[in-house]
């Protein structure tokens, strides 16, 4: 494993070698994919072939860590990168992270609604915020390369990911005072559940370029989805029939195509 990144990886002791790189300078991303993993590479008598396959997850996380314009420039340079570097080099399997952001609410400016429920991924996404702007513009990316060069590229949609330890914390507000949660359509994403689902992406071949909701199956409410929406969400119209808990940020694509079992449910770490 090669990680590409400004910082050292975390963990001294997972035996991940980091190549410090700059994603938003092409050059730099061409020569760092197709460099040695850790000295012991030299020994193999010949210059190193290109990944098996490629997870891009840096970005700046959201709006407001740095002006507006360097958000839209170093998210979407960095993912073009990756995406044309590892294309060209044929890099068969490309996996990339977009956002619940795109729906159109997470960061737009006063109390906005959904076009509809559930929010599932031929959405017709419309944000007004400069992050997901960028994110969408890393999704048409991916489609125009997997096009051309007939590889595999899927698009994460992650939602709002939570750590083991923020259940404690977290959730007494999330489930108490659910309007907090509109913002990211009631729904989330266990950080070892989006474990399994880039696992299952990885070993998932053939399907070319594919957008998948990263979420975990159930709303975080203690009402059902259907009571919980009628009375929060009166003026949104229900495309279809949902499951009892489901999250309003769907993942029955990912439940369907890729075979992703919800493990982490948010009601095992914190009781209603």
């Amino acid at each position: 494993i090669l990680n590409l990144d400004l910082v050292d990886y975390p963990d001294p002791k997972a035996g991940v070698m980091t190549l410090k790189c700059d994603l938003s300078d092409s050059g730099q991303v061409f020569n760092a994919l197709t460099s040695h993993y850790g000295f012991e590479g030299y020994d193999e008598g010949a210059p190193p072939s290109p990944p098996d396959a490629i997870f891009h997850m840096a970005a700046y996380a959201r709006n407001l860590l740095v002006p507006d314009n360097e958000t839209f420039r170093g998210n979407v340079l960095s993912t073009y990168n990756i995406i044309e570097a590892g294309s060209k080099l044929g890099v068969k399997k490309i996996i990339t992270c977009s956002s619940e952001t795109v729906y159109g609410v997470c960061f737009s400016e006063g109390d906005t609604d959904y076009h509809s429920f559930p929010l599932e991924e031929d959405y017709d996404v419309d944000p007004m915020d400069t992050y997901a702007l960028s994110k969408i513009c890393g999704e048409r990316t991916a489609r125009t390369f997997a096009r051309r060069y007939k590889n595999d590229i899927y698009v994460l949609r992650v939602g709002n990911v939570v750590e083991p330890h923020e259940y404690e914390r977290d959730f007494p507000k999330h489930v108490g005072q659910p309007m907090t949660r509109k913002r990211n359509a009631w729904s989330y994403i266990d950080a070892r559940d989006l474990g399994q689902i880039c696992d299952l992406a990885v070993q998932k071949d053939g399907l070319g370029f594919q957008i998948f909701n990263a979420t975990n199956d159930t709303i975080t409410t203690k009402e059902t989805t259907k009571d919980f929406l009628a009375k929060n969400a009166p003026g949104t119209k229900i495309t279809r029939e949902m499951g009892e808990y489901e999250a309003p940020l769907s993942n029955r694509k990912i439940r369907e195509v890729l075979g992703f079992k919800d493990v982490h449910d948010w009601r095992k770490y914190y009781k209603v």
